[in-house]
């Protein structure tokens, strides 16, 4: 493909062209980048060509993504997800330019479905007949919708401990499940290892250089959604690193093709017991592994499969990392639901969790325009849900009981004030 020039090795800075490799770097097995020719693609791609065009999903960045066409395109609308003004969520933080990126309004109800359409139609592209993937829910049930339709077949290792929304969102689609007795970070290395040996494609958050590529269109949106205002800060709930690598490679993307003259800082929310990437950019040195547990089961990785990445994209915005606790993320579910009416599950949640704490902290000034990202649907894990909220009263099928009830709670629930 003209636009691409190849890829770049988050680790050794190695360059190789398409033909050379398709996930890891050859030479020491980092991570990869994508290069694009911006020279090129500054007279494809323009503020008017962007308003101009009709499509409202993320192929209309199909310019700035590394496919040919729309060839294996899912037929379902991935991406343009809202973009809320969260006035009553931010005046309890005393904030004033608060927004929320609903992504939980994806086809599958999370953000993963951004990577795993690229890297379905990828696949489809260059004639791979299986597609595999290790996850803790949500890239597999994101990959088995975007291949319902295809003609690959998709493969997917999921830890035993996975929720069951999740686990019935990938089985209804028709993949096939492979339910690992082992947490997340060994089904990903069970999941490269059936690649290697039985020539499956690898679809891995971190493995796949091509999954950054899909959850880039995330900040593509933004700046347009915003009018061409660059945020200040984005909070980005932290697992695999991947996403938040995805958002800076877009954002930077869109600044070196002139349509932004500006970058956001970005904020790494991890939870305190997957707090692999937080500590590492607390103590400056490398990524050792954590316990990987959470309630946020989104993000709960012992060892960051992109870490590197999103270590980068933290230290290249002059961004910062935040870790919060389970009972914080539990506690921020309803806080969202109640100030902004989105239902986020605990991984989304962490993210205003993360910010509620910057800002008491006064890390975040009241005027910043702050976006949170919402990753992921409530109904993933309702459970979690559950756990975080009333529960409910039960009443006795006849007015009688409801008048008592009402006459315990107070006036208040007449609707007609004190």
């Amino acid at each position: 493909m003209k636009k691409l020039e190849g890829f770049r090795c988050v680790e050794c800075a190695a360059q190789f062209s398409l033909a050379e490799t398709k996930s890891i770097c050859p030479r020491c097995e980092g991570n990869l980048s994508v290069v694009y020719d911006y020279k090129t693609l500054r007279k494809r791609l323009s503020r008017r060509s962007l308003k101009a065009d009709p499509e409202r999903s993320l192929w209309r960045y199909l310019e700035l993504l590394p496919l040919e066409g729309r060839l294996g395109v899912a037929p379902v609308d991935v991406g343009w997800t809202p973009l809320y003004r969260a006035r009553k969520l931010g005046a309890g933080l005393g904030l004033k330019k608060l927004y929320l990126k609903d992504d939980g309004r994806n086809p599958s109800a999370s953000f993963k479905d951004r990577a795993s359409a690229v890297v379905a139609a990828r696949a489809v592209q260059t004639g791979e007949r299986i597609v595999a993937g290790a996850s803790t829910g949500n890239a597999a049930a994101s990959l088995a919708c975007m291949m319902a339709a295809s003609a690959c077949r998709p493969v997917l290792f999921v830890p035993r401990t996975a929720p069951a929304a999740k686990l019935a969102q990938i089985l209804v689609y028709g993949a096939v499940v492979l339910s690992v007795d082992g947490d997340y970070d060994e089904a990903f290395d069970l999941c490269r290892k059936a690649c290697d040996e039985f020539g499956w494609y690898n679809r891995s958050t971190g493995y796949n250089p091509f999954t950054r590529e899909g959850k880039k269109t995330c900040a593509f949106e933004l700046c347009e959604q915003l009018d061409w205002e660059v945020p200040d800060l984005v909070f980005v709930p932290v697992g695999d690193g991947n996403i938040i690598s995805g958002v800076w490679k877009g954002f930077t993307d869109f600044h070196a093709l002139g349509l932004i003259d500006k970058l956001p800082r970005l904020v790494a929310v991890q939870a305190e017991g997957s707090a692999a990437i937080a500590r590492a950019l607390k103590d400056g040195g490398g990524i050792r592994p954590a316990r990987g547990k959470t309630v946020a089961d989104s993000i709960s990785v012992s060892l960051p499969r992109d870490g590197t990445a999103a270590m980068q994209a933290v230290r290249e915005s002059r961004g910062y990392a935040v870790t919060v606790c389970d009972r914080e993320i539990l506690a921020a579910v309803p806080a969202v639901a109640r100030g902004a009416g989105v239902f986020a599950e605990p991984a989304a949640a962490a993210a205003y969790a993360g910010l509620a704490k910057c800002a008491a902290a006064g890390r975040v000034r009241q005027n910043d325009s702050t976006v949170i990202l919402i990753t992921g649907s409530g109904l993933k894990d309702v459970q979690s849900a559950l756990r975080a909220s009333d529960r409910p009263r039960r009443v006795a099928c006849d007015m009688a009981a409801v008048r008592r009830l009402v006459a315990r709670e107070g006036s208040s629930w007449t609707g007609r004030g004190e």
